[in-house]
Order: structure tokens, then C-alpha cells, then sequence
């Protein structure tokens, strides 16, 4: 993807490295949300596959590295104020590390949470045993 990065800058507020990335699919389905820094900006435009900042991890990651489930960029977009990105991608397979095709499967019901979308992949089949993690997953 072709981009000027001088003008990128003056255009993103980063807040803390960081900027909230909302990842879309070409239907308009929101996929997931979550962080970049500068690298992971530029990574993404120059290879036009997305790539993140793990907060938890502390370390630059490839969207699908592990799964295969890449995000191909099809579009990114800039808010009012430059405080955040949409993403629109081309999504292969689940982009839910819990096998959903996004990460936002449940519905507030009552006074709990209900599963709202169908589970396309088993994570242990992928990602072998879960590991203990930093958050609630």
C-alpha cells in the first residue's frame, strides 16, 4: 500500500505509542478491536496484511501468524480527530482466537451473556493447550 508517512503522523494521535485500530470485513461485520504503535502502522501498510501491538504480549504481532487466519487490507479509514483507524479486510477464516468469526460472538441477555454466532474452528486444534494469560480471554 502506498502511503506518505509524514502526513500519517500529523494526521494519528497516538496516545501512550498506541492507537485503537476497529477491524472490519467487506460486509461491515466488526471483527475485533484493538491497538497499534507506529511499527505495527507501518508494517501493516507496507506488507497490506494487518499486524497489531499486544499489549499483554508487549511485542508486534502478525494477525493469523499462528492460525493462518490473515487479515488482507482493503481499506483504512481515519477518524475526525485522528484518534483511531478502521480497518476494512478481506478476513480468511475465524478471526475469534475462541474460533468465531469475530471476536464480538456473545449478546447481553438477561442478566448473562449468550453465544450469538457460530463457532467456525476448534482453538485447541490450532493453538494446541491453552496458556495461562495476563487477562480474561
Amino acid at each position: 500500500m502506498e502511503f506518505d508517512k509524514g502526513q500519517l503522523e500529523k494526521l494519528l494521535r497516538f496516545r501512550n505509542g498506541l492507537i485503537p485500530v476497529v477491524v472490519q470485513d467487506r460486509n461491515g461485520v466488526v471483527l475485533m478491536l484493538a491497538y497499534m504503535n507506529r511499527k505495527a502502522l507501518a508494517k501493516s501498510l507496507s506488507t497490506g496484511f494487518m499486524h497489531y501491538w499486544s499489549r499483554s504480549r508487549r511485542k508486534l504481532w502478525k494477525k493469523g501468524e499462528v492460525s493462518g487466519h490473515t487479515q488482507k487490507i482493503i481499506e483504512v479509514r481515519v477518524s475526525c480527530e485522528g484518534e483511531s483507524l478502521l480497518f476494512k479486510v478481506e478476513q480468511i477464516s475465524g478471526c475469534c482466537h475462541k474460533g468465531y468469526r469475530t471476536c464480538f460472538y456473545r449478546a447481553m441477555k438477561g442478566k448473562g451473556l449468550k453465544i450469538v454466532e457460530k463457532k467456525l474452528f476448534e482453538p485447541k486444534s490450532i493453538y494446541g493447550r491453552p496458556q495461562k494469560k495476563p487477562f480474561n480471554a
